[in-house]
């Protein structure tokens, strides 16, 4: 049985206002009725009948029936929700101990230093707590996400940089800097988890107080609907028709970018954003207005505007002529409004998740080039594709830290408020921050200057490291706060136009975006994601604007 310690309901259509729902209770009492009868009839034999009663007439025996005692549902979640121990032990000894151990034992004596047995520590520590993500009986997608992308990418990868004494960009500053770069990802680790243990904290009536429900208005929705159509349109007709999102990404983004100015290339992000996130977030809702509703699956409105979108996502977020991190995004999202209840395709997500980051994420760069620009990998040792300039989070960390020491200071806000309010041109904004990749890229003399700046990286550049510190305490505190009340109210909700339960796997898919950066890069996608959530999102529950 399924997780069943988020929502009352189970099965069923949404009809209207309560048609068709079967409480949960009563789904659990019908399955267990058979040893409920046995138990009743070994009671009744075990207890003798009353006494007849006495009257004037003659007397008649009668046998008291006793009422049928409804099954409680435990608080505990179900056995099956919990992974069996068969499975669970080999996956902790695998992630916490096998796979750390089994990339630090290729390392030379002389790189066992400060910062191989801090990255060892870190790589550990991120893998138990990626374990726990995968044992939890409680689905918690946006803070199993975040540890995905720690493991991967803030542990094994920058560990086997360091055993294989390569970096996917150079470190211009000092051993020491490095150092420090490894030991505030591990303090950014703890701070996250002391987030989302005051989390737990926080008051029942806080979290038993009524809120409005946030739902999806069905007018609202064929809008948007339509408002996809024409952006992926626009989009599509700008490159001459679907043939170019199947050639290659660099291709795609030369022709955007084809002006050569900063406006043209603001014109471009936004022409590329309009084209493929109303378009995915459309598809996510008419993925679980389906899913969800057997009413919806016997209507063609519903049927063939969700084929669209389909189609449509195939052509503009398709894997080829998008960055590998968009792709991620689509996929988990895609595949947690899918199945929205399954605790086996959460399980496999994050635990799969593993295998085809380190295995399969490095070579998907194929697509990024054509024939001609298109390198050729070889890899004499199965950690080189680990060594690749997917995985530099951490050495672009260090190289911050030398780009601020060397007389730059921190900017104390000017570069989270230059991300925030992306669209303020720099005409208007003359000290509006760069990209904090290109910033120090640019400083280091490199001529590729798309660079990672982690969620690390960005907090430490604007308040040092109690700002860090602080600030990924916040974010493990609303990380844990969200998948709280996603178990709580969103996947075992049976509402087809519950926006909790569309959004949250969104947020945990991009998540690998915002926590690998830079920010400046992620958030023009989040801006019209807002825009489009505030299109169809209603808190008034008029049942005919609801979706049934």
């Amino acid at each position: 049985m399924a997780d069943q310690t988020g929502g009352p309901w189970s099965g069923g259509d949404e009809g209207g206002a309560g048609e068709g729902r079967v409480p949960l209770d009563e789904t659990v009492q019908i399955r267990m009725a058979p040893l409920a009868a046995k138990a009743a009839r070994r009671a009744r034999a075990a207890t003798p009948d009353p006494s007849p009663a006495t009257t004037a007439g003659p007397t008649t025996a009668t046998r008291t029936r006793r009422p049928f005692t409804p099954f409680v549902i435990p608080k505990s979640p179900a056995p099956r929700a919990v992974l069996s121990r068969a499975l669970a032990v080999p996956l902790v000894v695998a992630l916490v101990f096998v796979l750390p151990l089994a990339v630090a034992g290729r390392s030379q004596p002389d790189v066992r230093d400060a910062v191989f047995w801090l990255q060892l520590a870190t790589t550990c520590y991120a893998g138990a707590r990626l374990s726990a993500m995968v044992l939890t009986t409680r689905r918690r997608l946006i803070q199993g996400t975040v540890w995905l992308f720690c493991y991967v990418a803030m542990g094994v990868a920058p560990l086997a940089q360091i055993v294989l004494a390569q970096t996917p960009t150079p470190v211009v500053g000092t051993r020491g800097d490095f150092t420090m770069a490894v030991a505030l990802v591990l303090a950014g680790f703890v701070a996250f988890d002391v987030g989302a243990l005051l989390s737990r904290h926080a008051s029942e009536a806080r979290l038993s107080r009524p809120r409005p429900v946030a739902s999806v208005n069905k007018r609202r929705l064929y809008l948007l609907v339509i408002f996809a159509y024409a952006g992926s349109a626009l989009l599509i007709a700008s490159f001459g028709g679907p043939a170019p999102f199947f050639g290659s990404r660099q291709a795609i983004s030369d022709e955007l970018t084809a002006g050569g100015t900063s406006d043209s290339q603001v014109g471009s992000a936004f022409l590329r954003g309009f084209g493929t996130v109303p378009a995915l977030l459309a598809l996510l809702m008419m993925t679980r207005w389906l899913v969800v509703s057997r009413r919806a699956r016997r209507q063609p409105a519903v049927v063939l505007p969700w084929a669209g979108l389909v189609l449509i996502n195939a052509i503009v977020n398709n894997p080829v002529s998008n960055p590998r991190y968009w792709f991620l995004t689509v996929a988990f999202a895609l595949l947690f409004t899918a199945f929205p209840r399954s605790p086996v395709v959460y399980r496999a997500a994050l635990a799969g998740g593993v295998a085809m980051a380190v295995l399969l994420f490095p070579f998907a760069d194929k697509f990024r080039y054509d024939e001609a620009g298109r390198k050729q990998t070889q890899s004499g040792s199965v950690l080189e594709p680990l060594v690749m300039k997917d995985y530099d989070q951490t050495v672009m960390f260090a190289n911050t830290i030398s780009y601020v020491d060397s007389g730059t200071g921190h900017t104390y806000g000017k570069q989270l408020a230059s991300s925030a309010f992306f669209f303020v041109p720099r005409s208007v904004w003359e000290d509006k921050q760069l990209d904090s990749g290109v910033k120090v890229g640019t400083w280091m003399g490199m001529t590729n200057v798309n660079l990672s700046s982690p969620l690390w990286t960005e907090l430490w550049l604007d308040f040092g490291p109690l700002g860090m510190a602080g600030g990924l305490l916040l974010v493990g505190y609303a990380a844990a706060r969200t998948d709280r009340r996603f178990a709580e109210s969103g996947h075992m909700s049976r509402d087809p136009g519950n926006v909790m339960a569309t959004v949250v796997p969104l947020i945990a898919g991009y998540s690998f975006i915002l926590l690998r950066g830079p920010l400046l890069q992620a958030t023009g996608r989040i801006g019209i994601a807002v825009l489009c959530l505030a299109l169809v999102t209603t808190f008034r529950p008029e049942e005919h604007k609801r979706l049934r």
